[in-house]
């Protein structure tokens, strides 16, 4: 793994579980429900994050490896399995991420 992608993963999923022990104590306190779903939603939405740097950081290595050794059939179906688990990556575009 590329040591950016690797520190970038690694704070992402840090200041995750960060967020998660808040929720959990939102939940404990009985916190309102929709301020509790909101949470839940930015959650996701960093754990989101950390799927897509994890994935360009297989595209950046072992996919572009995959394709110079001539395996790039078997890279395409194993991109294919990965993108199953990255709906934020294959799903509609955010707002954040359009070009104007």
């Amino acid at each position: 793994m590329k040591e950016e992608h690797k520190r970038a993963a690694l704070n992402r999923l840090k200041t995750v579980r960060g967020h998660l022990d808040a929720v959990i104590g939102m939940v404990d306190d009985e916190r309102y429900c929709p301020d509790v779903m909101k949470q839940v939603s930015a959650l996701q939405g960093s754990l989101e994050k950390v799927n897509r740097v994890l994935l360009q950081n297989h595209v950046e290595t072992c996919v572009l490896d995959a394709v110079e050794e001539g395996r790039s059939a078997e890279v395409v179906d194993e991109l294919m399995e990965t993108l199953r688990y990255t709906p934020a990556v294959t799903g509609p575009i955010h707002e954040e991420h359009q070009h104007t």
